[in-house]
């Protein structure tokens, strides 16, 4: 702040803004140099009336000299309840200008996805996924930057932006290095809280320097703006007065100047006096008593425009304040004229020969303030007929009925049970939930309250799954829901219980529906679901006979409906897990399928069953060696995902899934790129989640098998992979891949002590697969050294259980593990039949391990090298770097 006057060309307000303004040139210079540059953001914060919206009047100005495009938007303290609100202002303006078909071509897949929620393109009937809409907003701004390079967005009032529109800016700002823009955000300190605030908290983290907190003018620099407006005789006395009654605040010093002008009082200090009534009439109470000086009919022209906040034209406001063309055009002169409204800046590409918005925020914020109570929400009813009317939807009427005085209205529920599916269909679950929550206040008829309820916890699932539970139990115990409707609430109670760490009473929740219902496919459906969360749930014990039972219900079903269906996969994956026949286990899974296909209804996206059955399906393959399938499955819950705009948790287990499949089949280096992306997608959702231990212990797991041990035990710190573990199952078992890791790094009895923690939780669950539990094979090995005896036990039920499993996999590392415990010719042997069982196995790394391993033992060269390039298409590289130092001084030693 070293400048006391700023640049002919400035605004009055730019006064003492001399490094902001450098800030802002020196990021534009940089976007212009090159179409490759990464992309970068200034945060400029300050009080109200410092300076923020004049600093990016300045931006745009510096940009457009430099042959920049440029696009704006301004949140609004009335608007913050109309979801993407915001980014529509910034976006609409580069694609309302096209055609459908063009926009269509422009966005790719993107465009059904996020086309909605810019308000270019129909919204679908299913509910559409937050985070794929906020992927496909980050992918619209990305191409579009190519086009129109170099590209400078500016942002006003982020801190009254709504929520999805935040949720936006703060995924947009952490990937700024890859899209050549630059993003300029102002803001209030404080004014928000919860959600939206740690998002404006991470797009100020994400920012390329700190944040600029814009101060007061100091009296120098008031004196000098004082005299640059009202003349140089202004005396100093008198800029001292304009100082101290403004405190400096630039917006009240150059309003209460412009008083001074229309009073044509003279800068002298006998005037001084005289300041702060001019002052008051500038803002506050003040404001309102001169806006009603100015008559009944231009008070109520503006209480209508701060109602609409925006999309101000004098044909809307005429409407609302129900006033005749002429006088509302007469009333819209008179308020420009008094400073309170004025044209919108063309600049903006928002603007026609109607076109109005408020001088200021603060003059918009105590017009509205002004209106009486009731009138005020009388007024929001009638702009919410007017907005329906003129055919924009019942969620564009939303913000208006949440306003509604409650009075029992059925058909303000109904109009607010509709904008809650419009929201929920581009991606909107806290609007929608704010529509019900609302419509409840009305209240509801009782023979539609129970639906209201249920609706209410459908959308607050997602983003409040303990808020869901109250609503559920709510609409369950009250009369309305019937049929399939009660079902699915029931079903997704149970869910919610699931998220919110409630296992027992998930289990309890649908089995005491389920024995209300008489024998059919909603009776089964509740009992799939109850074997389901049984089956997911990782803790000490397991209901007595559950396994009998599921075995009893899945032998009477054919898969004839999708409930049939449902109970075949739970009895494969159940059968899987307890380590049964594989073939058997491969025919019921099977027949859940429809030509070899899922059946509709069944599929990766169809909400009914949700992905965690389809995941038991795949991973049954996958552990059976039945790769192709378990594949197929994976990458087609990617493409369905991700052609969805899926991008939450749903594409974070896709990823890892995928990765897990990858890993099977021994592509080490794939599997490891696949479940990097997944574990990078899951940090942005929250640590803590069973997806995200999906992802994390994969990842170590496959790392390795890539005999990076190092890089995996940095992996397992950063990533909190330790006890306590997640209270749903994960595949693989993490104490054994723990207990693998602790062994890899030295640490020998830790490893040991967690290898037997999973012995004892899979024996507490009748777990007995030693593909996916695999810490008895490691156990033995660590144990072979210390207590031979134990170890050769546990190697002989390893090897028990492999052969009642059945698949050449677990035979082949049963005798791996076998090998590994003898001498001389019977561990040869050993070997050799290790490698004829998985030389059948499609796990590739496994094979390369025991061709190694054989080739070793039997002082074969062939083996070892045979192993050394099957090793190198996996990307093994700790096997590779064991088979090449065997060859250069082992083999030929030998």
């Amino acid at each position: 702040m070293t400048q006391v006057r700023p640049p002919a060309a400035a605004s009055a307000s730019l006064w003492e803004r001399d490094a902001e303004v450098a800030a802002i040139e020196q990021a534009v210079d940089t976007l212009c140099a090159d179409r490759s540059s990464p992309g970068s953001l200034l945060v400029l914060r300050g009080e109200a009336g410092l300076g923020k919206t004049t600093l990016l009047a300045e931006a745009r100005r510096i940009a457009e000299q430099r042959g920049c495009t440029v696009w704006s938007a301004r949140g609004g303290e009335t608007l913050r309840s109309v979801p993407f609100n915001v980014v529509r202002q910034l976006l609409q303006p580069a694609l309302v200008p096209m055609l459908p078909e063009e926009a269509r071509e422009y966005l790719g897949d993107w465009y059904d996805i996020a086309g909605p929620a810019l308000g270019i393109a129909e919204p679908g009937e299913r509910q559409a996924d937050p985070q794929g809409v906020c992927e496909g907003l980050i992918a619209a701004v990305r191409r579009l930057a190519r086009r129109d390079w170099p590209l400078v967005l500016l942002l006003d009032d982020a801190h009254w932006a709504d929520q999805e529109t935040l949720h936006w800016l703060a995924a947009f700002a952490e990937r700024l290095q890859d899209v050549s823009v630059l993003l300029v955000v102002a803001r209030r300190p404080g004014e928000i809280s919860g959600v939206s605030a740690r998002h404006l908290d991470a797009v100020a983290a994400a920012a390329d320097r700190p944040v600029a907190t814009l101060s007061a003018l100091t009296p120098a620099a008031t004196a000098g703006l004082t005299r640059a407006t009202l003349g140089e005789g202004s005396d100093a006395a008198f800029c001292r007065e304009v100082w101290a009654v403004t405190g400096g605040n630039p917006y009240e010093t150059v309003e209460l100047l412009a008083k001074v002008q229309d009073s044509e009082l003279e800068p002298v200090e006998a005037h001084a006096g005289e300041l702060r009534a001019l002052n008051r009439s500038a803002r506050g109470g003040g404001l309102v008593a001169r806006l009603e000086q100015l008559g009944i009919d231009a008070t109520r022209f503006a209480w209508a425009a701060a109602i609409l906040g925006t999309d101000i034209t004098v044909d809307l406001v005429a409407q609302l304040a129900t006033l005749d063309p002429d006088s509302a055009a007469r009333c819209a002169e008179l308020l420009r004229s008094a400073r309170i409204l004025t044209t919108p800046d063309p600049a903006t590409g928002r603007t026609g020969p109607q076109d109005l918005e408020f001088v200021h925020p603060l003059i918009a914020t105590a017009v509205y303030n002004s209106i009486p109570d009731a009138l005020r929400r009388a007024m929001h009813g009638i702009a919410a007929r007017i907005v329906t009317d003129s055919g924009r939807g019942a969620a564009a009427a939303a913000r208006h009925l949440l306003e509604v005085h409650p009075d029992d209205d059925e058909e303000l529920v109904e109009q607010l049970r509709e904008a809650a599916r419009e929201h929920l269909a581009v991606g909107a679950p806290d609007a929608a939930r704010r529509c019900l929550e609302r419509a409840l206040e009305e209240p509801p008829r009782p023979e539609v309250h129970a639906r209201v309820l249920y609706e209410l916890g459908r959308a607050a699932f997602l983003t409040a799954p303990a808020r869901t539970i109250g609503h559920l139990r709510t609409a369950l115990g009250m009369p309305g829901l019937l049929g399939e409707e009660r079902v699915d609430a029931v079903v997704r109670l149970s869910q919610a219980l699931l998220h919110n760490d409630q296992m027992e009473e998930a289990v309890r929740t649908v089995e005491a529906e389920a024995a209300r219902l008489e024998p059919g496919p909603a009776r089964m459906r509740l009992q799939a679901v109850q074997f389901m969360w049984e089956g997911l749930h990782a803790g000490e014990t397991t209901s007595p006979g559950r396994s009998e039972r599921l075995a009893e219900l899945a032998a009477t079903c054919t898969g004839r409906d999708n409930s049939e269906r449902a109970l075949l996969i739970l009895r494969g994956f159940d059968a899987m897990m307890r380590g049964e026949n594989a073939e058997e286990i491969v025919e019921l899974c099977d027949r859940a399928l429809v030509n070899g296909r899922l059946a509709p209804g069944l599929g990766w996206t169809d909400a009914e069953w949700g992905v965690e059955l389809l995941l038991m399906l795949a991973s049954v393959y996958a552990y059976t060696d039945r790769l192709d399938r378990a594949d197929s499955l994976y990458n087609e819950a990617l493409r369905a995902y991700e052609s969805a705009g899926w991008s939450g948790g749903h594409l974070v287990l896709a990823h890892a899934y995928v990765g897990l499949g990858h890993r099977r089949r021994g592509r080490l280096e794939v599997a490891e790129t696949s479940l990097r992306e997944s574990l990078a997608l899951a940090e942005r959702i929250g640590r803590g989640l069973p997806l995200y231990w999906t992802a994390t212990c994969n990842l170590v797991d496959t790392l390795l098998a890539r005999g990076h041990v190092d890089e995996a035990w940095a992996v397992a710190e950063r990533h909190g992979f330790a006890p306590p573990y997640p209270s749903t199952i994960v595949l693989p078992d993490p104490r054994s891949v723990r207990g693998r890791l602790l062994l890899a790094v030295g640490r020998t009895k830790d490893g040991v002590n967690e290898l037997e923690a999973a012995e004892k939780a899979a024996a507490s669950r009748g777990h007995h697969n030693p593909v996916h539990l695999f810490w008895a094979a490691d156990l033995a090995r660590a144990l072979a050294t210390e207590d031979p005896a134990r170890a050769a036990r546990l190697a002989v039920d390893v090897r028990r259980r492999a052969e009642r499993f059945g698949t050449d996999t677990a035979i082949g590392e049963a005798l791996r593990c076998a090998a590994a415990l003898e001498t001389g010719q019977r561990a040869v042997r050993l070997a050799a039949q290790a490698v004829t069982y998985l030389e059948s196995s499609p796990c590739q790394y496994e094979h390369a391990a025991a061709r190694v391993e054989y080739g070793i033992l039997a002082r074969s060269e062939a083996d070892v090298r045979r192993g050394l390039d099957l090793a190198r298409s996996c990307g093994a590289d700790g096997l590779v770097h064991r088979a090449r130092t065997e060859l250069e001084t082992g083999v030929r030693r030998r």
